[in-house]
């Protein structure tokens, strides 16, 4: 009886340990990592990029960026129009009495206790402050533009990684179909050297091919699950919404779209930085307007209403009821601070001209090499795809060979290498193409 208790516990132990495999241990590990979503968003391009301009923060601070910029010159407006302040006060001289020598006579004089009320107006007007204004608007102006840059950033950055998304997609479901392949192969070879069929070292080169491929399968996976959290975070989704994306590589890869894109023509006036430093001079011309009216005059004018009430009688009243006040004020010398500060600005006026012009040369340059780049990542994303439609097809020859005896595991093991070869050349491919032709489109500017 203790023997057979020792043989049964002996048999559940090694039954226990023959269900920890690594393929169990990789399977649980994989179920440890996967997410819990509680809700699904469907999105397409176009909607994914839509959601993230509404929802992405980035964007909602460029925008505010534009209010403050318009606040600012609400607040130099207002600095030249009318002001108007009132004030108050109580004044208790707690009995004080002055004394005053009036031809040889002491005059008593009582200081009664009094309350005030104050009211001022006043405006002031100089050139250096209407400049202020106009460059305000030129600083709205280029905040405007940079959120419009920011928008266009974001769609390009949403549709990358919306690309990524997909074509990882696609490979995972490639090569999870090829392991299989790999894996039914391997068993049945196993089964075929288990009964001196074929050599052992066969079904181990397969078995080893099959550990190869289920690895990458998993570290693709895993890149999935990251290119699905990098647009979550462009989306600014919850971290319980799955992201379902509905749009396919067949449909957002087309040879309209890419054609579209380079036959656009370039019209520089679009673009995003041209326009910016085309600003940029504009404020430079200010900036040199306003060292010159620190030459000019400032006129003021005030106004002040007093209205004071004695409660006791007696006393002096000297402030009168209502007051005006005008006032010029001419800068006369300032040992040459003024004109150095003209030359400073007319000195930055010149660079930020000079940057505009080189500028201008550059991007037609850039236009034709961006050109140039998408033409090419299009005919190499074609040639990729052509290859692996190819080696997929030889796979699946080699393996239908395999399985009546009419080629080696070397054979099959070299066709399953190109096969992963020419997945990784694919996905390198459509990357290369999204991001020629989103660089080209945020360039042009076409909308």
């Amino acid at each position: 009886m203790i023997i057979g208790a020792l043989l049964f516990s002996l048999l559940c132990a090694q039954t226990v340990s023959s269900q920890q495999t690594p393929d169990n241990i990789n399977q649980r590990l994989e179920e440890a990592l996967q997410p819990q979503y509680t809700s699904t968003l469907p999105l397409s391009l176009g909607e994914a990029q839509q959601y993230a301009i509404r929802q992405n923060r980035s964007l909602q601070n460029a925008s505010l960026a534009v209010k403050e910029a318009r606040a600012q010159r609400w607040q130099t407006i207002a600095s030249m129009l009318p002001s108007v302040d009132a004030s108050g006060s109580y004044t208790d001289y707690l009995g004080y009495s002055a004394t005053m020598s009036m031809m040889g006579n002491e005059v008593k004089i009582t200081m009664p206790n009094v309350a005030a009320f104050n009211l001022t107006a006043g405006v002031g007007v100089n050139g250096q402050g209407i400049i202020g204004v106009l460059m305000n608007n030129i600083a709205i102006d280029m905040q405007d533009i940079s959120r419009e840059k920011t928008e266009d950033e974001l769609r390009a950055n949403v549709t990358q990684s919306y690309m990524s998304v997909l074509v990882l997609e696609d490979i995972v479901q490639l090569m999870d179909s090829s392991l299989r392949n790999v894996e039914k192969l391997a068993s049945q070879t196993q089964t075929m050297a288990n009964v001196g069929v074929v050599e052992q070292t066969q079904a181990d080169q397969l078995r080893v091919r099959a550990n190869q491929l289920r690895n990458n399968l998993t570290a693709n996976r895993r890149n999935l699950q990251v290119a699905k959290d990098a647009l979550s975070v462009l989306l600014n989704t919850d971290a319980k919404t799955e992201l379902r994306l509905t749009s396919t590589l067949d449909q957002i890869l087309n040879a309209d779209g890419i054609l579209a894109s380079l036959l656009s023509p370039f019209q520089i006036y679009n673009n995003h930085d041209y326009r910016l430093l085309q600003k940029n001079v504009e404020l430079a011309h200010k900036n040199v307007d306003m060292a010159a009216w620190a030459y000019g005059p400032t006129v003021s004018l005030a106004y002040q209403y007093t209205y004071q009430h004695y409660f006791q009688e007696g006393g002096m009243r000297m402030t009168p009821p209502n007051l005006l006040t005008v006032s010029l004020k001419v800068p006369l010398f300032s040992s040459g601070k003024r004109a150095a500060g003209v030359v400073e600005k007319k000195l930055a006026l010149q660079e930020a001209q000079n940057t505009l012009d080189e500028t201008k040369d550059n991007l037609s340059i850039q236009y034709r090499n961006l050109r140039h780049a998408l033409a090419n990542a299009y005919e190499t994303y074609l040639t990729e795809k052509e290859n692996i439609d190819v080696t997929q097809r030889v796979f699946a020859q080699m393996t239908n060979k395999y399985n009546w005896g009419a080629s080696s595991s070397l054979e099959l093991t070299n066709a399953s290498n190109d096969l992963i070869t020419a997945q990784s050349s694919y996905v390198n491919a459509v990357l290369n193409l999204v991001n020629a032709q989103v660089a080209l489109e945020k360039f042009l500017n076409n909308k």
